[in-house]
C-alpha cells in the first residue's frame, strides 16, 4: 500500500471506525436472536469492522495476522454455540459490500485515480477473502476437535469398568459392538484392570444384541490380554446366537467361565473369593 497516500487510507479507516456501531446495528439480527447470541455477535461485528478498518493501513502480512485472530475467535464462538459456519460467512460478505461503498464514496470525494482506487479496493478484497479462508479453516479445525473429544467421551462412557469390590470389577456392555468400539474396549479393560489392581473382571454381554466374528475375535483378545495381567475373566449374559458365533470361530469357551446372567457371575466370583479366605 506504499503507492497510496496514508492520509487517504486514514480517512477511510476513520469513517469505518466512527460508523462501526451503526453498521453493526444495521445488520439483520434474526438468526443471532434466535440463537440467543446477540451480544456476542454484535461484539464480533464491531471487531470485524475495526479489523477491516485497521487492515487498510497495514501491509499484507500484518493484515493477515489481524484477520486470522478475528477468524479464530469467531470460529471458536460458532463451534461452542453450535452455530453454522455460514453465519460468519454472511457477516464477512455483508461488510464487504458496506465498506466497499464507503471506499467508493471516498474515492469519488477525493478524486482517486483509477489506479489508486483499484489498489485500495484490491487490498480490501484480499483482506475479506483471507477472513473467509481463516474463519473456515479455524471452524473446521475447532469442529473436528470438538467431535473427536465428544467421541472420546462417548467411548469412555460406553466402556465403563465398574469396581464392585476391592478385587472384582464389572464391564457392562450396552448396544452394538463395532470393531472401533471393540478396540477401545480392549484398551479400557486392560488399563482399568491394571489401574484398579483387579483379580476378577466380569464382562456382561446381556445388553449386546449381536456380535459378529470380527468383534468376537477382538473380545477374546481382550480376555487373553487380561489373563496375561493375572486378571481372571468371567463372561455373563451369553445368549445362544453369541455362543454360536464363538463356536464358529473355534474359540475354546471351556477355558472361560460363563453364565447366562450377571447375577450368577457375581455370585460365582464372590463365592470363589470367599472360599480362599
Amino acid at each position: 500500500m506504499q503507492y497510496i497516500q496514508q492520509e487517504e487510507l486514514y480517512a477511510i479507516r476513520e469513517i469505518i471506525v466512527q460508523r462501526k456501531e451503526e453498521l453493526a446495528e444495521n445488520k439483520r439480527e434474526d438468526l443471532a436472536e434466535s440463537h440467543n447470541v446477540y451480544t456476542e455477535l454484535t461484539t464480533f461485528r464491531i471487531e470485524l469492522l475495526t479489523t477491516y478498518a485497521d487492515s487498510l493501513l497495514m501491509e499484507k502480512e500484518a493484515a493477515n495476522v489481524a484477520v486470522q485472530q478475528w477468524g479464530n475467535n469467531m470460529a471458536n464462538l460458532l463451534v461452542n454455540r453450535g452455530l453454522p459456519l455460514n453465519l460468519a460467512l454472511e457477516e464477512i460478505s455483508y461488510y464487504r459490500d458496506v465498506i466497499g461503498e464507503i471506499i467508493k464514496e471516498e474515492a469519488k470525494n477525493n478524486d482517486f485515480s483509477l489506479d489508486t482506487f483499484y489498489r485500495v479496493i484490491s487490498h480490501f478484497n484480499t483482506i475479506v477473502d483471507n477472513a473467509i479462508q481463516f474463519v473456515s479453516k479455524s471452524y473446521v479445525k475447532d469442529y473436528t476437535e470438538k467431535i473427536s473429544y465428544a467421541q472420546y467421551a462417548i467411548d469412555e462412557l460406553s466402556v465403563p469398568v465398574v469396581r464392585m469390590t476391592e478385587e472384582i470389577g464389572i464391564l457392562p456392555l450396552v448396544g452394538d459392538l463395532d470393531t472401533k468400539r471393540a478396540q477401545h474396549l480392549m484398551e479400557s479393560a486392560l488399563e482399568k484392570g491394571s489401574q484398579y489392581k483387579l483379580k476378577w473382571l466380569i464382562i456382561d454381554l446381556s445388553a449386546v444384541p449381536i456380535i459378529d466374528t470380527m468383534v468376537a475375535n477382538q473380545l477374546f483378545k481382550v480376555i487373553a490380554g487380561l489373563q496375561l495381567l493375572g486378571i481372571e475373566v468371567v463372561i455373563s449374559g451369553i445368549r445362544p446366537e453369541i455362543a454360536q458365533t464363538m463356536v464358529s470361530l473355534g474359540i475354546n469357551v471351556e477355558e472361560i467361565k460363563s453364565f447366562s446372567s450377571l447375577h450368577q457371575a457375581v455370585h460365582y466370583t464372590n463365592s470363589f473369593i470367599e472360599s480362599l479366605m
